[in-house]
């Protein structure tokens, strides 16, 4: 199963390793890619302990800090607040744009605020929310599809069918504004860090 908080870093994390490497040495990481895992650069990254054990054939023991670079200029943990309470502040601005845009959608944030708690299947989101079925499905999905979103569990329903159940990554989100500077502070939830193949091979 895809990790929700993978899927939501897969696209900032390739902007900024590409941003970071160079051209030249991205195809040669690309190409080694290829030979040992029939992988391009995205796919890698969604499986990041595969496009760990390329960069470690190029940069040895300094891949540690390349890989830390790569995420801290996308999410860094919040050293501000309390001690393992995960709140991280998002740095990257492609990152930074899915939330704010999620958040600035009415029904994707009345989406998100029902299952915080409690994971739903897609048809009691909707009717929790009170959106119509054709765009609840089409937020919903775009939510998935983002990572903000994520599985948990499946409910039965009365002729024994399967329904996946689906929560946010998140416990809570928090957005100050300071002259034209907008800061986003997430709190993840446990388990979407524990389930994080990037966040459990990048030691932060």
């Amino acid at each position: 199963m895809e990790n929700g908080l993978d899927n939501l870093l897969v696209p900032s994390l390739r902007e900024t390793i590409e941003q970071n490497l160079g051209k030249k040495t991205l195809d040669k990481i690309e190409q080694r890619l290829f030979e040992r895992h029939g992988m391009n650069l995205v796919q890698a990254i969604k499986e990041f302990s595969k496009f760990d054990s390329v960069l470690r054939e190029f940069f040895g023991a300094g891949a540690d800090g390349l890989e830390n670079k790569f995420l801290k200029n996308i999410i860094a943990l919040d050293t501000t607040t309390k001690t393992n309470s995960n709140w991280f502040t998002i740095h990257g601005a492609q990152l930074s744009k899915v939330f704010l845009e999620s958040l600035g959608d009415p029904d994707k944030n009345s989406i998100m605020n029902s299952v915080i708690d409690k994971p739903m299947i897609v048809s009691d989101i909707l009717d929790a929310c009170k959106i119509p079925q054709t765009s609840g499905y089409r937020k919903i999905n775009s939510l998935i599809k983002s990572g903000l979103l994520i599985p948990s569990g499946f409910d039965v329903t009365i002729d024994g069918k399967k329904v996946t159940r689906y929560e946010t990554l998140h416990n809570n989100i928090k957005i100050d504004i300071e002259k034209n500077n907008i800061e986003i502070k997430v709190q993840m939830k446990k388990q979407s860090l524990e389930r994080s193949i990037i966040f459990q091979t990048i030691k932060i």
